[in-house]
């Protein structure tokens, strides 16, 4: 089945065919370094590297490049509302940003560009289009003309001359020839961080950042160009613009969008004063729940945030990983038998081959986590019916049809998805817990064996007192901690 994907700028979903067999150029608008990040920005970021696992996954080899804006008004306001150089802020919050995304499971990106390392670039890039007749100076600022540009409005579907969104970066200037006329260029004010240019000391516009960073590292065309819905215009309007117009190249081939994630009807955001930080959040939920309640919905529909539904993903991942933890308890590794196969048996491998057909089908239609998620916990459900009907006693086929199924489960969900695994891989001290958990189990089995119940019978309640569950089975006893299970 082909890859299909939701393209903003034809409004319809179309075959992924990249530029390049097998290889793809990704970008994805990274944060504005001037305060931690939260929930909302989360969205996009964590369902972009979903978006990019799974193509690595569908055997791509992808070029991920998600920048850092690092000079920027909010970061300069920042600064000056602390008292402290622009420069401090962007290092702080890209620092937090960096541990926090880690810890929300995001892989890095392949690369990681600073606008404030790419500024010669821009300067080229201004150059290139005042040469053209598409920017104009006026006192120490360049402007892009974009009436210059007659394909000016095609991903949003605004026109020139329209209204812009409200909480748009766009500035009343009465020196700009038309009023949608953006800055490439800004003059520098007193207090403020310059760097000298043709036109005078200052700094560069919001949206030539993307621009150059973009094409400097994926090419003057990308495959995919992502980013929050809220970024459509102008931002990315703007980035067409000046991109092609300095090309006269297509700039990108596919564009994503993420919709809102709303809080209490309204879109979550630090405008709004409705925002909850990543780092607030993981304090209070595992990373793997959070991921999983990001991608609970089709990134293209609006989600919103509860405390309940983080509740639910809470309770979702552990009942995954219980299934993964006892497929792999029970499971052992060794070729199928086919001719041996009980009826239970030849059940659970169909529905083995049914997760990986079901998810496939799921993730190729515009990447439809939700429904990738439903094939997930279809199968768990699978998974629990045939561990439960053999009672810990299995045939070797049960054990190996097990470990498959535990394979191709933790695969999708941990590599792909990121909903399975994290804690563990986050939490230094989780190896240590686990190991003096097993210690302790063992020091109650041995009592068992002397018939020493009262030690027995008082490790299992000072354990239950402390929250961690002792199970005992015909395969031995599983201890499960906050929904971990061993």
């Amino acid at each position: 089945m082909s890859l299909m994907i939701y393209n903003t700028l034809t409004r319809r979903k179309e075959e992924f065919i990249p530029i390049e067999e097998n290889k793809v150029r990704m970008y994805c608008c990274g944060p504005t370094v001037y305060d931690y990040f939260h929930i909302g920005n989360a969205r996009t970021f964590v369902v972009f590297d979903v978006v990019r696992r799974y193509l690595e996954y569908r055997g791509y080899e992808v070029k991920y490049v998600q920048n850092i804006t690092d000079i920027d008004d909010k970061i300069i306001n920042r600064a000056n509302e602390m008292g402290v150089s622009p420069k401090e802020i962007a290092e702080r919050y890209t620092k937090a940003y960096l541990e926090d995304s880690a810890r929300l499971g995001i892989k890095p990106p392949t690369v990681s560009p600073k606008a404030t390392e790419h500024i010669p670039d821009m300067i080229r890039l201004i150059e290139r289009l005042i040469e053209k007749g598409h920017a104009y100076v006026v006192d120490g600022d360049v402007f892009f003309d974009v009436r210059s540009f007659p394909e000016y409005g095609k991903l949003s579907g605004r026109g020139k001359g329209e209204d812009t969104m409200a909480g748009a970066r766009v500035e009343v200037d009465e020196r700009k020839r038309n009023p949608e006329d953006f800055a490439l260029w800004k003059s520098a004010k007193p207090g403020e961080p310059y760097w000298d240019s043709p036109w005078g000391k200052g700094r560069p516009g919001w949206h030539i950042e993307c621009s150059v960073m973009s094409m400097k590292h994926l090419g003057e065309t990308l495959d995919i160009h992502a980013g929050g819905s809220d970024l459509i215009f102008p931002h990315h309007e703007n980035e067409i613009a000046q991109s092609e117009a300095a090309t006269g190249k297509p700039f990108v081939r596919y564009w994503l969008h993420t919709a809102f994630l709303r809080i209490g009807g309204k879109r979550m955001g630090k405008s709004e004063g409705n925002f909850i930080f990543v780092r607030d959040a993981l304090e209070q939920y595992r990373p793997e729940a959070i991921r999983l309640f990001l991608l609970s919905a089709h990134y293209r529909s609006p989600l919103n945030y509860t405390d309940e539904s983080l509740q639910e993903a809470m309770n979702a991942v552990s009942r995954l990983q219980n299934c993964l933890d006892n497929m792999m308890r029970f499971g052992s590794e060794g070729e199928i038998t086919e001719e041996d196969l009980t009826e239970g048996e030849k059940s659970f491998r169909k529905a083995i081959e049914r997760l990986l057909e079901r998810f496939k089908a799921e993730m190729d239609n515009d990447f439809n986590t939700a429904g990738a998620i439903g094939a997930i916990f279809e199968f768990v459900g699978d998974a629990n019916t045939f561990m439960a009907a053999n009672q810990g006693r299995f045939t070797d086929n049960g054990r190996r049809l097990l470990r498959t199924g535990y394979e191709r489960l933790r695969e999708i969900s941990g590599d792909v998805l990121g909903i399975y695994g994290l804690s563990e891989e986050s939490l230094p001290q989780a190896d240590l817990i686990s190991k003096l958990l097993d210690l302790i189990v063992q020091i109650r089995h041995e009592a068992r064996m002397r018939k020493d119940w009262v030690t027995a019978d008082k490790i299992r309640d000072r354990l239950s007192e402390l929250g961690i569950r002792l199970e005992d089975t015909r395969e031995g006893t599983i201890w499960k901690l906050n929904g971990h299970a061993r």
